[in-house]
């Protein structure tokens, strides 16, 4: 069973390099609408399997489509907007990503017991109807045919190697991407974190997705606020300081005590308010680096995100959650990763941002 999970996240990460590349070459729309069509017959497969064989086929073909929409939708609103009012959309774009990881446990948990695990993804099949009908009624196309590149193979393979090459770019990528896992680490680790060390009741795991939904919200909204008001490598650096404030703060108080719930958790907030306060920024600028091919941008930042997380999932979460000592260990290592990242590209590259 657990296979269902990880092998889902293998075709994201995997597809997620080529949905934007596919886009460039299409069009943003048709990527979009086959993406969100072939997940909803994807879950209803899930829904409808009667072996374990057949389930994780089914996962496979979610992992591979699901990725259409987040990698396109922010090839499409850098299309569509300038800086300004593309970080402001893209914040609140980052609510819905944040909070969504957040969610579904909740979501899941209460389809599973009322109603069996086949409901969960009946639902995601209702969902994918939903978004495709809401697509196809009010998403234009946003790339104009001049701007398309060749679909061709030598072609895709030269893209690919420019940003995978790119210093600069891997390094953004890594920024915007690796400390998300510093709050994603906790979420994983939820059920023992919050129901062991925290010795909170089911009924009462609610208030991790508080604050954690929370912070990501009040971040998110932060960052929308102060575009065009602030210089991008300033939001980014304040961003960082709030989670490398926090992080040294929970290592601390978790290593000279117990944890308990009314200091754990809004650090844990905090933590994800630094982050979503410089994500947008930093995710603009990666699409910035190549502007011609956004969409391939897109694909190669978010298979770094996807396998990063992946990584986190299968490797690191079940290592550290039964501590939380090495949790705060764990989420500062991750923290660091993108804020050494962030700062090897200022001091080497000083025109990025």
């Amino acid at each position: 069973m657990q296979q269902t999970l990880s092998i889902y996240l293998i075709g994201f990460a995997v597809m997620s390099l080529f949905h934007g590349a596919l886009s460039d070459s299409f069009g943003r729309r048709p990527v979009v609408l086959w993406g969100v069509a072939v997940f909803a017959v994807a879950s209803a497969g899930c829904a409808l399997s009667q072996t374990i064989g057949q389930l994780v086929f089914f996962r496979l073909l979610q992992g591979l489509s699901t990725g259409a929409g987040i990698v396109v939708s922010r090839a499409v609103i850098r299309d569509m907007f300038p800086p300004a009012d593309a970080q402001r959309v893209m914040s609140q774009v980052t609510i819905f990503f944040g909070a969504a990881p957040a969610i579904a446990p909740i979501i899941g948990g209460l389809l599973f017991v009322h109603a069996g695990w086949h409901a969960i993804f009946w639902f995601l099949t209702a969902v994918g109807v939903a978004l495709w009908i809401a697509n196809w009624k009010l998403l234009p196309e946003t790339l104009h045919l001049g701007a398309r590149q060749p679909f061709k193979v030598r072609h895709l393979l030269r893209g690919y190697w420019q940003m995978g090459s790119s210093g600069r770019f891997v390094l953004l990528a890594l920024a915007s991407g690796i400390p998300f896992n510093g709050m994603f680490l906790y979420v994983l680790s939820a059920p023992v974190f919050v129901g062991e060390h925290l010795g909170l009741a089911p009924q009462q795991f609610f208030w991790f997705f508080l604050f954690t939904i929370g912070g990501i919200m009040g971040g998110a909204w932060w960052s929308g606020r102060l575009a065009g008001k602030l210089p991008p490598q300033r939001q980014i650096r304040r961003g960082f300081r709030v989670m490398v404030a926090v992080s040294i703060v929970n290592v601390i108080a978790n290593a000279l005590m117990p944890a308990q719930a009314w200091w754990a958790l809004p650090l844990i907030g905090v933590f994800s308010f630094g982050w979503a306060l410089m994500v947008p920024v930093v995710t603009l600028m990666v699409l910035d680096l190549v502007p011609e091919r956004r969409g391939m941008a897109s694909s190669m930042q978010s298979c770094l995100a996807a396998s990063a997380n992946a990584l986190v999932a299968g490797l690191l979460a079940p290592l550290v959650m039964h501590s939380t000592l090495l949790l705060a260990l764990a989420s500062m290592g991750l923290m660091s990763i993108g804020l050494a990242s962030w700062l090897w590209v200022r001091s080497r590259l000083p025109t990025v941002a």
